[in-house]
């Protein structure tokens, strides 16, 4: 694993490795080489040395009782985030120190995986951050990230789609997909849009009216 990442402005995404399943090391490469900025939290930055990664910054509670400027020889010149508030996880922590550094969106990687609890919490927090920062989770199925009201993409043919709500979406509308909506509601626990696939080589269009919807692209 490269222990440098090569872009150095605020162009691209930053970067957040969180502490749930590991990814791919391939996917890791790829986002670690286009990110500007890399944030660790803390309870993965053994795991993180280990696979000799250059971060910028370590944010978290360190409630776990090590020494953070002990560990972090290695990683230095970086910046330690001291952030002990127990009313949000870390993850949410790192996301408002982006948004406190104008930096508009972000890529998060071992977000899912491991303890369920952790997986929901990481993906259903995304739509709290709608309106001050643009974020993607990855891992090595799928890519998840929060759909404006008006959504077009363009895709190949049979690629997996979810619809996922967060609580309830009214007046979902799409095109291109193998089963289609008009107008019609998802709601998290009652009806969702899981496993929708790419009717044909083309753009995918997805409306919605009221609600928080995210977009899971899967692969099996």
């Amino acid at each position: 694993m490269s222990s440098h990442h090569i872009v150095r402005d605020d162009q691209e995404p930053a970067l957040i490795i969180a502490n749930g399943a590991a990814c791919h090391d391939e996917l890791l490469g790829q986002l670690l080489e286009w990110s500007p900025l890399v944030i660790v939290l803390d309870s993965a930055i053994e795991r993180v040395i280990d696979l000799n990664i250059k971060v910028d910054v370590v944010l978290g509670d360190f409630d776990r009782g090590f020494d953070p400027h002990e560990i972090l020889k290695s990683q230095y010149p970086v910046e330690i985030i001291h952030a002990p508030d127990q009313n949000k996880t870390d993850l949410e922590k790192a996301f408002d120190y982006l948004i406190a550094r104008k930096i508009p969106a972000v890529n998060v990687i071992w977000a899912t995986g491991r303890r369920a609890d952790h997986t929901i919490t990481n993906v259903t927090n995304i739509v709290s951050y709608r309106d001050s920062l643009k974020i993607v989770i990855h891992d090595d199925h799928s890519k998840i990230f929060m759909l404006p009201r008006k959504f077009q993409k363009w895709y190949p043919k049979h690629t997996n789609i979810s619809l996922i709500p967060i609580g309830n979406v009214s007046g979902i509308t799409t095109k291109n997909l193998v089963y289609p909506l008009n107008n019609e509601v998802l709601t998290m626990g009652y009806r969702t849009g899981s496993s929708n696939a790419v009717a044909e080589d083309g753009l995918v269009s997805i409306d919605h009216e009221e609600g928080d919807l995210l977009l899971m692209e899967c692969i099996d």
